[in-house]
């Protein structure tokens, strides 16, 4: 997109349906309706969080695990405000980072229990940030949190109804 001066939705919303359909194929049309914010697909409230995740974006990028730190407390504190609400835990804690260049990168650990707590989801955070050296300067942080607590409880799993049963004797 950038090489067809596309940088922001305002520009892919500029171009007409024909633009996108030839440069784009069968996604043209699909990045016509999203761009106008018209999605057909079902909405589902209720359905079952698989993660729950806090990231910043920061004005000037960060070259030192310092500063990194620093952002990383308030993310966590974010994080655990957010699974506290949803009254979950979980067991997998991923730190995303994003790098000046845009690329990517994740690095994960699994706990052996599951944990809602901001100074654990810190210390395993602080960890991750220091498990392979930083290939560039930093644009984003962001931990999430998987495997969480909230599966669907199976039928022994669920508790027992008791049945009352009212016995006879023969006199």
């Amino acid at each position: 997109m950038y090489q067809l001066g596309i940088f922001t939705g305002y520009d892919l919303k500029q171009k007409p349906l024909e633009y996108l359909e030839k440069h784009f194929g069968n996604s043209g049309f699909h990045y016509y309706q999203i761009c106008r914010g018209i999605h057909n697909s079902a909405v589902k409230p209720n359905r079952k969080i698989k993660s729950v995740g806090a990231e910043r974006t920061f004005g000037e990028n960060l070259s030192s695990e310092i500063f990194m730190e620093e952002r990383l407390q308030s993310i966590a504190k974010e994080l655990e405000k957010r699974l506290q609400k949803s009254k979950i835990s979980g067991k997998t804690i991923t730190l995303k980072i994003k790098y000046s260049d845009f690329t990517l990168q994740t690095r994960s650990k699994t706990l052996p229990y599951f944990v809602n707590d901001k100074n654990i989801i810190l210390d395993v955070a602080k960890d991750l940030l220091y498990q392979e050296r930083l290939r560039n300067s930093v644009r984003l942080l962001g931990i999430s949190i998987h495997n969480l607590n909230n599966e669907e409880k199976t039928k022994t799993d669920l508790p027992q109804k008791s049945v009352s049963v009212q016995l006879k004797f023969e006199f």
